[in-house]
């Protein structure tokens, strides 16, 4: 089996480059969409504490089975931890046998920013110069760097709750795009043509209300990611053409958890098959309310072990036994 580490993973999109590497995990990610129903899925499991929440997120196909452990604790930074880390398995079918174990902390980070530049495709206006960010965490670099594969972004407006997050942001993405740091949510959303949301905390929050946004804006709500945590007034959604990931997931976890009468308009992957257009018109208000769905995990995960193989990195280790008799599991313990 294949043993994919961060030192692994860091050769793999240094010797692809990280704009590739984005650009092949969206196409990677547009096409499994595509064929949403070749998928087995399921909503993931979720162990919920007063603290944070751990999860398994599976999906498979016919011929490959992927899991994702991940947890979110938003608390642990205050420690100095990260409050997202995550492990990924990817797996034979045919047999069972997995095949690939990797580090998924720095892969979920990628996978949930090329989602966001996936609904973007659909749902913002192609023409989009000015990103909104409100949140500079963890995330915020590669969500800038996987949108602008899909829209031709100038300018980025931002807003964190805390100053050296925001300094972080612009030292990392210093001379990108043109930063604008702000004081306030109401500044940094002004005139903007996409607004993201990626906050931590985990309660109910109002950070966009009705008559904040400008007509045609799409915003990408993805800090509403568990049960009792979101960041859109309820009242915003009825204005809103709503598109989800996975419906019996987002009601539990995503913005429509608080107001599930609001109308979906769409699952992602019938936009991306051509079931329902996207966007129809500069003016209406596009929400793409994402959570976080197991078949984005089984994506990068395939295409990490195949540039893995394909370039010769990564480190094969013993973790199935392989017995000349497979009826006589007891000899591998006890053999010399």
């Amino acid at each position: 089996m294949q043993l994919i580490t961060i030192s692994h993973l860091k050769q793999i999109v240094q010797h692809t480059g990280l704009d590739h590497f984005l650009r092949q995990n969206l196409a990677d990610l547009e096409a499994a969409f595509g064929r949403w129903n070749d998928f087995h899925k399921s909503p993931r499991h979720a162990t919920h504490y007063p603290q944070g929440v751990i999860e398994l997120m599976p999906c498979a196909d016919d011929n490959f089975y992927s899991f994702k452990y991940v947890n979110g604790h938003p608390k642990n930074t205050a420690q100095g931890q990260l409050s997202i880390i995550a492990l990924g398995m990817l797996a034979d079918a045919s047999n069972g046998f997995p095949l690939m174990l990797s580090e998924m902390t720095l892969l979920t980070a990628i996978r949930t920013a090329t989602t966001t530049a996936l609904g973007a495709k659909y749902l913002a206006r192609p023409n989009s110069r000015h990103l909104a960010m409100i949140g500079t965490g963890a995330q915020a670099e590669f969500q800038l760097q996987a949108i602008r594969q899909v829209l031709p972004i100038e300018r980025v407006s931002f807003f964190d709750t805390d100053p050296e997050a925001m300094k972080k942001f612009s030292r990392n993405m210093d001379g990108l795009v043109d930063l604008q740091p702000c004081q306030s949510i109401e500044q940094a959303i002004a005139d903007s043509d996409m607004i993201i949301t990626a906050t931590a905390a985990r309660q109910h929050n109002r950070l966009l209300k009705p008559g904040m946004i400008d007509p045609g804006c799409h915003i990408h709500a993805m800090g509403g990611d568990c049960p009792g945590k979101t960041e859109l007034d309820p009242a915003l959604l009825a204005e809103c053409k709503v598109v989800v990931e996975y419906l019996p997931q987002s009601l539990a976890e995503g913005e429509i958890q608080l107001a599930k009468q609001t109308p979906v308009y769409a699952e992602l992957w019938e936009l991306v098959n051509g079931s329902k257009p996207g966007r129809q018109d500069s003016r209406e208000l596009t929400l793409f309310d994402s959570v976080g769905f197991a078949l984005e995990d089984f994506v990068i995960l395939q295409l990490v072990y195949r540039l893995a193989r394909n370039l010769g990195i990564g480190e094969e280790v013993e973790l199935v036994p392989s017995p000349v008799d497979p009826k006589d599991l007891y000899r591998v313990l006890v053999s010399p």
